[in-house]
């Protein structure tokens, strides 16, 4: 199927990946970037960045993750385990006929990111990261009152069965509608259509279990894999992060020196959690950037 967004053609492929079958939207020509959403969204969170990189001369690759909208969705929490989605991402970039790609993620398209620049160096060129902390920083920080109880409450509250479901459904949705209409600073980064379109992702058959099931995994991976995933990553990063953030401190913004031994971090003040779409101006123009340095 083929749709426009802003004068860009885009090309909608259900790729099977043998486990799962993905939604991609695919866009443009030239070197490979896979650009990875978070919670609740899909690709549809790309909207502002798809149309910047197709017209630099890159091809875009925006797949609705495991779980999410139309893609798959595997049944059980262990589906959702950090080892599959990076092997989706691993997978993507053989089908689509790659070596290596850059990698974009924002919220838990950013986590795995992380994971999958430390588990898959060498399939990357470059990485960047939407305000999401390394993971050694959130964890550290998680268990404190300001960042764990203040910040982070809902990672807990989605560890219980049955019961996150239903009070994120509850009256259609209203808590996604509300947090995608009054988080970001920039009041017309959703509009009313945009929050439908994320709400009808959300009211896909399973969907929603499933994109809680990422939290409830990832409390479900052992001490000793979970040493084992921590590797140095010495490919650049860049980090935009939206000071705004209602959900993650600007203290978790800096990495660990010794494991991200080559990061830029571009902090925007007036921005959001939502960084992507609430100042697609300055993510376009440092996406850009860092994309075309050699």
């Amino acid at each position: 199927m083929m749709t426009e967004l802003d004068g860009i053609s885009l090309e909608h492929r259900d790729i099977d990946l043998g486990e799962v079958t993905l939604h991609t939207v695919l866009a443009g020509q030239g070197p490979l970037v896979v650009l990875l959403h978070g919670f609740p969204e899909f690709w549809y969170s790309w909207r502002y960045q798809i149309p910047a990189l197709v017209r630099a001369g890159y091809r875009v690759a925006v797949p609705d993750m495991r779980g999410y909208n139309t893609s798959s969705k595997p049944k059980g929490v262990a589906a959702y385990r950090p080892q599959k989605l990076m092997d989706d991402v691993d997978k993507l970039i053989t089908a689509l006929g790659e070596e290596q790609a850059h990698l974009v993620g924002h919220d838990w398209g950013a986590n795995v990111a992380w994971m999958f620049a430390m588990s898959f160096p060498h399939r990357l060129h470059r990485l960047v990261i939407c305000n999401v902390p390394h993971p050694i920083t959130f964890a550290k920080h998680l268990y404190t009152i300001e960042q764990g109880l203040k910040r982070s409450w809902y990672v807990f509250f989605f560890q219980l069965p049955w019961f996150p479901e239903r009070s994120v459904s509850a009256r259609d949705f209203h808590s996604i509608r509300t947090m995608l209409k009054w988080d970001p600073v920039n009041k017309s980064a959703f509009t009313q259509e945009d929050i439908e379109l994320y709400v009808d992702a959300a009211r896909q058959p399973g969907a929603l279990t499933a994109a809680i099931n990422y939290y409830r995994a990832i409390f479900r991976v052992s001490k000793e894999d979970r040493k084992a995933m921590i590797q140095p990553i010495h490919l650049p990063v860049l980090m935009l992060w939206g000071l705004n953030d209602r959900y993650l401190g600007p203290e978790l913004v800096d990495p660990p020196p010794k494991l991200v031994t080559n990061v830029q971090i571009v902090r925007i003040p007036d921005a959001s959690h939502w960084v992507q779409c609430d100042a697609a101006k300055i993510v376009n123009e440092e996406l850009l950037r860092f994309l075309a340095t050699s």
